[in-house]
Order: C-alpha cells, then structure tokens, then sequence
C-alpha cells in the first residue's frame, strides 16, 4: 500500500514517513502543495496525510483541485487548528477524516488503516482467505495460526491483493501502489514477488489470471 505524505515541518515529515514505512507502507513525501498537486494528479495512492496549512498551495485549495479533478484517494488532514469551523470545513472540503496537532503516532496510523480498509470496502481490522490472515496493525501474516515471515515488498504485495481480493489486480497496478516515487519500478519484479510468496503461503491463495493480473482466492 503506498501513501503520500504532505507535510512542510521537516521534523514532523521526517517521523511521519519513518512511522508509516515501518508499518510497512511505500511513503512519498511533499514538502509544499505545489509538489503536492503534481503527484496527487500523476501518482495513484491509498491514502494521503495532508497538512492545511502549506507553502505556495494551502491544503484547502489543494484538497479541492483534487477532487474537483475526480481523484477519490482517502485524505486524512492535519492542522494545528483546532477550532470547529476549520474542521467542517475541512470535511466539506473533501476530507475523509482529520487530526489536531500535536497527536499520537498510533492514532494517525489506525485511522489510516481504517480510511484504507473502508475505501477497498472491507470492515474487519484482519483480512483473511481462508487460513491465511493478514494483520495490517501489527504487520503480521499467519498461515493455519502460523506467523508467515515477508520481506517489505512481499508483505505490501500481499496487502494490497488482500485488500483487494474481490477484484482481479494487473501487475501494472500492483507495481504502482508497492514502490515510492524515485524505485526503479521494474513490473517484472512483481513476478518475483508473487512466486516468493507462492513459496511461503502455498500457490494455491493466488491465482494467476491470464494476460489480466493476480487474484486472492480461498483454496478451499
């Protein structure tokens, strides 16, 4: 799953990304609603932080250019105000969620997880098919009660199928929601990854479908 952060206090960017790629997120930071704009509009994420109050664009007007353009990302804004009316119009804004600084580190990425799980249309905090259940809270992945050990890339591979699995995802997809901007995006390391995992859960949880993509599928 990848995320964008937009966020100018460097400080603040720096544990943000730091928190987010430990709980294993591909992370693409802006530091100004300008770089902001041009990769909410290029780049297709799972979920944005957004900072209001920006340099050069401020997190309303970027925040509605994005919507206006029909990108439909979850945004989770941050802002050091805390004033009622600045959260309305926050969420009128096109905001599906929001947080007052200073805040927990813990807070902000449980909402993530929720803001994530609602717009793949999921409602329990574990996914699962059949045996296999993956946690996004603790990162863990069992297999028949059994912890599954994933390298970063496999784990994002696996969640982002998981989070998915109604639908047939193409390696093209997948390439773009597992590595930040700047990663040699190599479509046919994808490949690699699916046959790693094939390896450790057993092939038979995804499914290849022809000239289309990957599937979850419970083997039973």
């Amino acid at each position: 799953m990848r995320v964008l952060v937009v966020e100018d206090e460097v400080s603040l960017a720096k544990q943000l990304t730091a928190a987010l790629r430990r709980a294993g997120y591909a992370v693409d930071h802006a530091a100004d609603g300008e770089g902001a704009d041009l990769l909410g509009h290029d780049e297709n994420y799972d979920a944005v932080v957004l900072d209001l109050g920006l340099p050069k664009v401020d997190g309303f007007s970027l925040l509605r250019r994005w919507r206006e353009a029909g990108r439909t990302m979850p945004v989770l804004v941050l802002t050091a105000r805390g004033s009622w009316h600045e959260k309305v119009r926050g969420i009128d804004g096109g905001a599906d969620d929001y947080m007052t600084k200073p805040f927990r580190m813990e807070e902000l990425l449980a909402r993530l997880r929720a803001l994530i799980r609602r717009s793949t249309g999921k409602i329990n905090p574990e996914l699962r098919c059949g045996s296999l259940v993956l946690d996004p809270r603790s990162g863990r992945v069992l297999l028949e009660g059994t912890e599954v050990n994933l390298t970063s890339h496999e784990f994002r591979v696996l969640s982002y199928l998981m989070h998915h699995s109604q639908r047939i995802v193409s390696q093209s997809e997948l390439t773009e929601h597992i590595y930040s901007q700047g990663f040699d995006r190599d479509s046919n390391t994808v490949e690699v990854f699916i046959a790693r995992l094939r390896r450790k859960i057993g092939p038979t949880f995804i499914e290849t479908v022809r000239n289309l993509g990957y599937r979850m599928k419970d083997p039973a």
